[in-house]
């Protein structure tokens, strides 16, 4: 899966209420096969179940580093995520 800086997201920045609308607009942009890096300063463990939520199946989710200052996590788009939007079309 590719990642550039442009799919790298540090939420440490960012305004707490303004950070998941931001992850999954980055993420619906992303083609298959794409991936974004998420920096956060704890486990983004809620956004998960919100991917799971909302993209079941559609998503990849890899720990990259797991605390416990820093989090830093892969969250990629997988080939069924087409699949899924072709089928809505």
């Amino acid at each position: 899966m590719s990642t550039d800086s442009a799919n790298n997201i540090d939420v440490r920045t960012i305004a707490p209420r303004e950070r998941h609308a931001l992850i999954f607009g980055r993420f619906d942009a992303l083609l298959p096969g794409e991936s974004l890096l998420l920096v956060n300063d704890h486990d983004p463990r809620p956004l998960y179940y919100q991917f799971q939520d909302r993209h079941t199946d559609q998503f990849d989710w890899t720990y990259l580093q797991a605390g416990p200052d820093l989090w830093r996590v892969q969250i990629g788009k997988t080939a069924m995520a087409k699949s899924h939007a072709d089928a809505g079309s």
